[in-house]
């Protein structure tokens, strides 16, 4: 953790929400003034497309089913850590892109399932922003969630988290159910023991729940809307929260612990301007004193 540095870090799994997130951030830096540099999760996956699907075959031949981008093993998370770490102490660094698409091909140069080239942050931020998939490990290799001022989890219970996956996969990577639900059943043993392990470091998470059936994600016709669900967000150390002052602003919410506020799916963006909004403005204003 740095005062002069600050770093905050967004992680959730593939289909969890972090993207959407990330947006309302932006609409935060925006409105406050605060210079942000971004870096993707996706960035420090050590294999790009072609080499990911040979890594895949030569394990699936050795009869290892559970590799996946989730897998540690499958992330630069050294130079993730590193990253982290110089920018705490510099507020420097490097960073790449991981082309998705056409459309990111267009934008960044590269072809899709390639990486860009390695790239120094621009100069003069406020604060460094993380959005992926590892963003609080704490493995016996790396100490992300120690370098990261501010870490919030986003965290679907799982059917919700599978329906978006699949919808968002089929819709904008021409991915079939079969294909999906392949990706998903290889991900789960790294996704109880290097997705979920993040969740206890993270100082907020946001758990969304459904209030519609949702018990086959597999051949749900659709995403349950935000005002078809609930959000449970839940405060590591709820020492300062003015939780009084939020339940006044979010219509009908109400707390269920004494670290737990539930709200309508439909005010998660209120809500994060609400309670992100002065913490950024204190780190800006703490690492400008510092």
């Amino acid at each position: 953790m740095s005062k002069k540095h600050p770093i905050i870090s967004v992680t959730g799994s593939s289909g969890a929400g972090t993207t959407t997130v990330k947006a309302t951030f932006d609409q935060i830096f925006r409105r406050e003034g605060v210079k942000t540099v971004s870096i993707e999760g996706d960035a420090f996956h050590r294999y790009d497309r072609a080499a990911m699907k040979a890594e895949l075959d030569k394990r699936k031949a050795e009869g290892d089913e559970t590799f996946s981008h989730f897998s540690y093993e499958a992330n630069e998370l050294a130079k993730l850590e590193e990253a982290f770490r110089s920018y705490g102490e510099t507020g420097t660094g490097h960073t790449r892109h991981y082309v998705h698409d056409e459309a990111e091909a267009e934008r960044w140069g590269a072809a899709p399932g390639t990486f860009t080239d390695w790239e120094p942050f621009e100069d003069g931020s406020d604060l460094l922003f993380y959005e992926g998939l590892h963003g609080a490990v704490v493995n016996e290799e790396v100490n992300l969630a120690a370098l990261a001022d501010l870490k919030i989890g986003v965290v679907p219970v799982i059917n919700l988290e599978w329906t978006q996956k699949i919808h968002r996969d089929k819709a904008s990577r021409g991915y079939s159910t079969e294909a999906v639900t392949d990706t998903i059943l290889r991900r789960m043993h790294a996704y109880v023991h290097c997705i979920c392990p993040q969740f206890s470091e993270t100082d907020i998470n946001f758990q969304r729940v459904p209030v519609v059936d949702t018990s086959n994600p597999f051949v749900a016709r659709w995403i349950p809307t935000a005002d078809e669900s609930l959000v449970v967000i839940r405060f590591k150390n709820p020492r300062g929260i003015d939780f009084p002052y939020l339940m006044s602003m979010i219509h009908d919410s109400w707390m269920t612990r004494a670290n737990s506020l539930v709200i309508p799916g439909g005010k998660i963006d209120l809500a994060m301007q609400l309670i992100f909004t002065p913490m950024i403005l204190r780190l800006v204003h703490d690492s400008k004193r510092a």
